[in-house]
This record gives structure tokens, C-alpha cells and sequence, in this order.
């Protein structure tokens, strides 16, 4: 049986006295059947970690190398070794303002997963490519470039997170029946890839401006497990309602 899995995303917000409020508001969420966890600005990572509680602490990018010459870098190697427990893969935002292909990302998986950090992969279409009915070409061609190539071991140290690109911080969220439709379809060339025993196990979040007011009814359908939280998550109020959702 999947657990439900409700990861809040900063992004590049709060400064470190924020952060800090911020972060010792969400520790104190009372225990569930649910598994918490923040993607933090890189920078607190150190600082904010020996303050855990109840809840997991991700970065929200690693690098694709496992060390050298590599200025500002900061590789899944210094991140084990902050005790983390894994890292954002293929946010949109990287995609799109970085430039990040599908060869850097399969790297950057396989470096967190070298370091037995969790990969949490990030999908999504934009709205031209779902408007041209290309969203499960797009799909297909993200989960198979990147961790296609893993074994059913491996796969246990992913999750995945789909983020349609035209519902991030845009208000839109998709509705329960896109949501279902495309979890399903992930699902499924996930066991065409490795099986039916990691297709059922692994967790698929949704990433698309999922907020106190929606998370309930998107939590409720059948395979979605769980939320990857942007603005929300930077409001204890709002962030505890979608984790209780």
C-alpha cells in the first residue's frame, strides 16, 4: 500500500530568519499516516536540519557530477553528507530557465541514487504541447530518457512528481479527472518499463498548484499520492490543510 506524501517546495523564498519560523511552524504538524517533507534553499540545508522532527528535508537541485571544478555546484556526495534525504530532479523551472536535458538529468538521478538519496523526478507537458495532443508523447519521452534505464531496485529510490508546466504558479490547477487520467497513464509505462510490482509501490505526486482549497479532491483520486507544494507551502496555515486534506 502506497503512502500518501505531502512536500512542500520553497523554491528561492524567505530569508534564514523566515525560513526558520517557517520551518519549526511545519515540524511541529501532528503525526499521520502521511510523510512530510520540504525542499529547502540550498544555503539552509546545514542549519535547518538538526531542527527535525517529523519531517523529511530535500534540496531542491543536486549536480550531475560527483565532484571536481565545478563552481557553485553542490553534488548528492555533500548532500549524503548533510544527512538529506535526496533531492528535486527536473523541476519545470529548471528545464525552462536552465536549460536542463533529459542527459544531465539522468545523471543527476544516478548520482543521488549512488549516494542512496530519493530522486523525487519532476514531469510535466506545457500547455502547447497538451493543446497539440502531444502530453503523453511528452510524458513517455520524460520518464524514459531519464530513469528508463534503472533497475526495479533503483526505482524504489524515485519518486515521481507531475507537474503539468501550465499549472505552475499560474492559479490553474488541473482538474481530478486530468490529474487521474495522466497518473494512470504513468503509471501504467511504468509497469511496461519495470513491472507491476514497482508501478503499485512507487509514488506519484501531483505538482500543479495544489492549494488548501483543491487538495482534498485531488488527494482523493485513486493514484495520485500525494502533493508537490509551491506558494502554498510557505504558509503553515494553508500547508497544514493540505497535509490534513
Amino acid at each position: 500500500m502506497r503512502s500518501k506524501l505531502i512536500a512542500g517546495n520553497w523554491k528561492m523564498n524567505t530569508s534564514f530568519t523566515e525560513a526558520s519560523d517557517l520551518f519549526a511552524g511545519v515540524n511541529q504538524f501532528p503525526n499521520s499516516d502521511k510523510q512530510l517533507a520540504v525542499c529547502v534553499p540550498a544555503c539552509y540545508l546545514a542549519a535547518l536540519k538538526p531542527q527535525l522532527s517529523n519531517l523529511r528535508v530535500f534540496a531542491q537541485d543536486c549536480s550531475a557530477h560527483e565532484k571536481g571544478a565545478y563552481t557553485g555546484e553542490i553534488s548528492a556526495t555533500m548532500l549524503k553528507s548533510l544527512q538529506v534525504a535526496g533531492s528535486l530532479v527536473g523541476h519545470s523551472e529548471r528545464r525552462q530557465y536552465h536549460n536542463e536535458s533529459s542527459v544531465l538529468l539522468k545523471a543527476k538521478v544516478d548520482q543521488l541514487l549512488a549516494n542512496n538519496l530519493v530522486a523525487i523526478y519532476c514531469i510535466g507537458e506545457t500547455l502547447q504541447e497538451r493543446e497539440e495532443g502531444k502530453l503523453f508523447e511528452v510524458i513517455r519521452q520524460q520518464i524514459t530518457e531519464v530513469i528508463g534505464h534503472l533497475s526495479a531496485e533503483q526505482m524504489a529510490q524515485v519518486v515521481i512528481a507531475y507537474e503539468p508546466v501550465w499549472a505552475i504558479g499560474t492559479g490553474v490547477t488541473a482538474s481530478n479527472e486530468q490529474a487521474q487520467e495522466m497518473h494512470t497513464f504513468i503509471r501504467e509505462e511504468l509497469k511496461t518499463l519495470f513491472g507491476d510490482d514497482v508501478a503499485s509501490q512507487t509514488q506519484i505526486l501531483y505538482g500543479g498548484s495544489m492549494n488548501a482549497a483543491n487538495a482534498a479532491d485531488l488527494l482523493a483520486c485513486a493514484d495520485v499520492d500525494g502533493g508537490l507544494i509551491g506558494g502554498a507551502s510557505l504558509k503553515v496555515n494553508d500547508f497544514l490543510t493540505i497535509y490534513q486534506s
